[in-house]
């Protein structure tokens, strides 16, 4: 059975991965900051999912201390880690001139250190066994500034930057590295927004292309995925 540990996975984007995952045959690991929803979610997905292994922590992955807790919760849960999928993330929109005090450092603690920090507590583990696959969730806007990106899209860009140096250093370990990089899709985010569904991406497409790329051979990799709704961004 093959192990999966996915941040974030308390709803959206997260949450459809790992039950794509699950749904293949993955034990998984997830952790979300709301304590309520994680454990919601995990409690359902052992009633649909019984003989996966299910391991849930609540944390905010801002936090070192945080970090370092889930880290060691997989570590002595999972004899490896197959599949890494760094999702944690949140958006605040905002220009760089007025937003407010304090904005980038939050972008950069939640969206870029979360996804540095894990990455470096697990990879020990996976470069003993010489396999694994991380899958860094990035943006559209890692690729392209664009209105109102402000802080965040600084730390998008950012994190894909992290997972292009991360793929070249761990090539010699045949470990490997994909950046997503998704334009609008689907998510609790979006709700109240006003924006149809049908016009956005839905987060199953998002979790059946991590599928697909991790399923390539052994001597194959995705460096980045870029997927956008058919009708263009917003």
């Amino acid at each position: 059975m093959p192990y999966a540990v996915i941040t974030g996975a308390s709803q959206g984007m997260g949450k459809v991965i790992a039950e794509k995952l699950l749904h293949e045959g993955f034990s998984v690991a997830v952790c979300a900051r709301n304590l309520e929803k994680l454990s919601g979610v995990a409690r359902q997905w052992q009633i649909d999912f019984p003989a996966n292994k299910i391991v849930a922590c609540r944390a905010d992955l801002s936090k070192k201390e945080d970090v370092a807790v889930f880290a060691d919760m997989v570590l002595a849960e999972f004899p490896v880690v197959d599949v890494l999928v760094n999702n944690a993330g949140t958006y605040l929109p905002g220009n760089l001139a007025d937003e407010p005090d304090g904005l980038l450092e939050t972008m950069i603690g939640t969206n870029l250190y979360s996804a540095y920090w894990l990455t470096r507590r697990l990879l020990p583990a996976m470069q003993r066994m010489s396999s694994g696959h991380i899958f860094n969730m990035c943006s559209v806007a890692s690729l392209k500034a664009y209105p109102n990106g402000g802080a965040y899209s600084i730390s998008k860009y950012a994190l894909l930057g992290f997972s292009e140096n991360l793929r070249e250093e761990l090539r010699t370990h045949a470990i490997k590295v994909t950046s997503i990089c998704p334009g609008a899709t689907f998510t609790p985010s979006w709700d109240g927004s006003g924006v149809e569904p049908a016009r956005i991406m839905e987060s199953a497409d998002i979790a059946s292309m991590l599928f697909s790329a991790w399923q390539l051979s052994p001597q194959a990799n995705v460096d980045t995925i870029v997927m956008r709704p058919v009708k263009g961004d917003l």
